[in-house]
């Protein structure tokens, strides 16, 4: 699968979870970094999250990562104890609330929404944008959109970018990326996540009929899904996830990974 457009070369790595490393022409950006073993408990308060898998990948098989896209530190599926070693003295992107809560780390830097960074990793020019999320009420999260020159344009003319979306559920705002964007890949968090809160269950990340929809709304080349695996509090993994977007007659444009695998996207 590959964009004809693109100029340059995405391979992914699939640990875990919401956990992948993603390489650019050599540059390594690893997502919501998560490494606890199976078994492994965390007390968040309204509940207790268990990881029935453990990660394809340990801290020390990990290659050399340039910089993090974190979009929340808050939740340890997302980031755990073991995550947070790599967060020490390496570029780190996040929410602002997250920034704050990881200081003192001079490197880490909080996005607002459609907020755009420029980082200089192994040469290359890169800028990257925060997207809004819609997570647990109160929380903040954030996507990613990654985008360089070397990149190249798309038959659009707006510029080639890959998309990385964080926990969410749909949002009308995501609309927007289009108008700016040409999206290629698409890396979207998947689960359907509803947990109970005080007041009923509120959904927290897509399910499939919403993240075919977004896929979509996107336009993009690829779609590759993450956070459908490994945890009891997703009500949708990987069989039925599949499943959905047979129906929703995406599945050919999908790339499903195999966790510890490198598989060349585009």
């Amino acid at each position: 699968m590959g964009s004809t457009g693109f100029k340059s070369s995405l391979t992914m790595t699939f640990i875990g979870t919401a956990t992948a490393i993603l390489d650019i022409d050599g540059v390594r950006f690893l997502t919501d970094p998560f490494f606890s073993p199976a078994g492994t408990e965390f007390d968040i308060g309204l509940t207790v999250l268990k990881n029935e898998e453990s990660p394809a990948l340990r801290l020390e098989d990990l290659p050399p990562i340039d910089a993090i896209l974190l979009s929340h530190e808050d939740h340890p599926d997302n980031l755990d104890p073991l995550g947070r070693q790599l967060l020490d003295g390496r570029h780190v992107l996040t929410t602002m609330d997250g920034a704050s809560n990881l200081a003192p780390r001079p490197a880490v830097r909080g996005l607002e929404p459609w907020e755009t960074v420029t980082l200089i990793l192994g040469g290359k020019v890169f800028e990257i944008t925060g997207t809004p999320c819609q997570h647990l009420p109160g929380g903040e999260c954030t996507g990613f959109i990654i985008t360089t020159e070397e990149f190249g344009v798309g038959d659009n003319g707006l510029p080639n970018a890959i998309y990385f979306s964080g926990d969410t559920v749909y949002l009308e705002e995501f609309k927007k990326i289009p108008e700016k964007w040409n999206i290629t890949a698409a890396i979207l968090n998947f689960g359907n996540a509803t947990p109970v809160l005080p007041d009923g269950p509120v959904q927290i990340t897509f399910d499939g009929k919403q993240g075919a929809h977004m896929f979509r709304v996107l336009n993009a080349d690829v779609l590759i899904p993450m956070h459908f695996d490994a945890w009891g509090h997703f009500e949708e993994k990987g069989v039925e996830l599949k499943s959905v977007l047979i129906e929703e007659g995406i599945n050919d444009k999908v790339q499903w990974l195999v966790p510890g695998k490198p598989a060349r996207v585009l």
